[in-house]
């Protein structure tokens, strides 16, 4: 998850990562549902344990224009 939201996380694009994050933790419910022998695993319960391990959907990178500007420092590459 962390690998995923370290490539994906930039601006614009937090609306796909929050889908994903809701993906994950619907698989990762099923999976402990089925892991149980008496299904006591409600979405309740679920919720908590996504917020506490599964990381916030934020972008993690600046706007483009302010990487470049760090990057080049406002001139060409070129020159």
């Amino acid at each position: 998850m962390q690998g995923h939201l370290v490539y994906y996380a930039v601006p614009g694009n937090t609306d796909a990562v929050a889908s994903f994050r809701t993906q994950v933790g619907r698989h990762w419910h099923k999976a402990l549902r089925r892991r149980s022998q008496r299904t006591r695993l409600n979405w309740t319960r679920m919720d908590r344990i996504t917020k506490r391990w599964l990381p916030p959907a934020r972008p993690r990178h600046p706007f483009p224009a302010v990487r470049f500007d760090v990057r080049t420092g406002g001139r060409s590459s070129v020159r």
